[in-house]
């Protein structure tokens, strides 16, 4: 090999592994992608049981109910439909009825959505931005 094909070889190899290295790292986040929805975006656009979500809106008045130890079950609304969310574990401080919410998890088979997270708002005046913006068109949130 002459020096000239040496050069041209160790940049296309080093093309190569740097091709490689950017499809792994897409891959690998395409799989930790978990898409936002309100509850009425679900009667829209259909989630198929088992995929993971991030369910936002406010906690539904008068839908909290606390279980055997840490089971929680309640419905996250966005003023025109809900969606009733089961959680297994310690709800955060501020989490209250008529506060903003986002969940994640999966939907199981019977339509329920299993939450494995739940972020409450932090102050007064947070609100997750997603949830904000969309609780703002439906006319439901009137925040900063």
């Amino acid at each position: 090999m002459t020096r000239k094909q040496k050069r041209l070889a160790i940049i296309g190899g080093g093309m190569g592994f740097l091709a490689a290295a950017t499809a792994l790292t897409f891959v690998a986040l395409g799989q930790q992608t978990s898409y936002f929805y309100m509850p009425g975006d679900l009667s829209v656009r259909p989630v198929a049981a088992g995929e993971r979500i991030r369910l936002g809106g406010l906690v539904e008045e008068g839908s909290l109910a606390h279980g055997a130890e840490t089971d929680v079950t309640f419905a996250v609304t966005d003023g025109s439909e809900s969606v009733k969310v089961t959680y297994a574990g310690i709800l955060p401080d501020l989490f209250r009825e008529g506060q903003g919410v986002v969940t994640e998890g999966r939907f199981d088979d019977g339509g329920v959505f299993r939450a494995d997270t739940v972020l409450a708002k932090h102050d007064e005046t947070y609100m997750p931005r997603e949830v904000a913006e969309s609780l703002k068109e439906k006319g439901v949130w009137e925040g900063d």
